[in-house]
């Protein structure tokens, strides 16, 4: 039994966390509930501005005016909670860590956060704007464009978590190189590769247009190139990855 104590109290510990991190959204959500309908109209400017004159979004449902608002204030919550609900995971994993790997992981942990908030306000501000303009002008002679509000809804979601996670590439990197899995200079060799994923992973994650495609390649691209600095960087500091550092360690212990 007393073997099983340090599990069950990561158990608890694990509970405690995510209540609090249940809590965390729950209070956000409520604060920013009576600015729902704001909050949607701001989303809805890019696509509002690119709509001919004379029309609107529409609603096809009967409940959706309701619903639709109140489940971005959810997804609302949650991106502003990110910063404390990434506290409650290091705090989790943090006792587990080497003192090395916690130098590693806290900058990480930062970066991907503001990287990914990057990734979304470049979704909105640059890509939106474009893709909704040459959506829009697309539309076929004597076709109406009327877009429903979840509908939207949905898609300004996909491209805001595809932006953010695109922004992510050089964690990726870093994680990459650490792990030992593979290495900078093995990374640059492969660049021509990396730039045609990279086009691929556009014209699957955006909208069927030339536009966002190529504006989420591109700065995957960049990332990549930083990535491989921010590492190089790190390999010079005398930061060794992880599995050359666990091959000393077992050397060592012999």
């Amino acid at each position: 039994m007393a073997s099983q104590m340090p599990f069950l109290e990561h158990l608890l510990e694990l509970r405690t966390r995510v209540l609090r991190s249940l809590l965390a959204v729950g209070v956000i959500s409520a604060l920013l509930a009576a600015f729902a309908n704001d909050l949607y109209h701001w989303l809805a400017l890019p696509m509002l501005e690119s709509l001919p004159q004379g029309t609107s979004m529409i609603a096809t449902d009967v409940a959706t005016p309701f619903f639709t608002p109140f489940k971005l204030v959810l997804v609302v919550a949650i991106a502003l909670a990110i910063p404390f609900l990434l506290w409650q995971l290091w705090g989790f994993i943090a006792p587990g860590l080497y003192k090395r790997e916690k130098r590693l992981v806290v900058p990480l942990l930062l970066s991907s956060t503001l990287l990914f908030y990057a990734g979304v306000a470049f979704a909105y501000w640059v890509v939106l704007p474009l893709a909704l303009n040459f959506l829009a002008g697309a539309a076929p002679e004597g076709v109406t464009v009327a877009t429903d509000i979840a509908r939207y809804l949905d898609f300004v979601l996909a491209i805001f978590m595809a932006f953010g996670i695109a922004f992510e590439t050089p964690v990726a990197i870093i994680l990459l190189v650490w792990s030992g899995v593979t290495s900078v200079a093995a990374l640059r060799a492969k660049r021509a590769y990396v730039i045609v994923i990279a086009f691929i992973v556009g014209m699957i994650l955006t909208p069927p247009d030339v536009i966002s495609q190529t504006l989420l390649a591109i700065p995957m691209w960049l990332l990549f190139e930083l990535g491989l600095v921010i590492a190089g960087l790190y390999q010079k500091a005398g930061v060794k990855p992880a599995a050359d550092s666990a091959d000393a360690t077992n050397t060592n212990g012999k």
